[in-house]
């Protein structure tokens, strides 16, 4: 359950990945780039 675990919305986010954690790739209303 952190970065590594790309079922989460930290681990889609490390992972570059979307889904129904983490939706929208493109302007999101939280941070984006965050990426470490």
């Amino acid at each position: 359950m952190g970065r590594g675990d790309r079922r989460t919305r930290k681990g889609k986010i490390y992972a570059g990945s979307s889904g129904k954690a983490r939706l929208r790739p493109k302007k999101s209303s939280k941070t984006m780039n965050k990426k470490k």
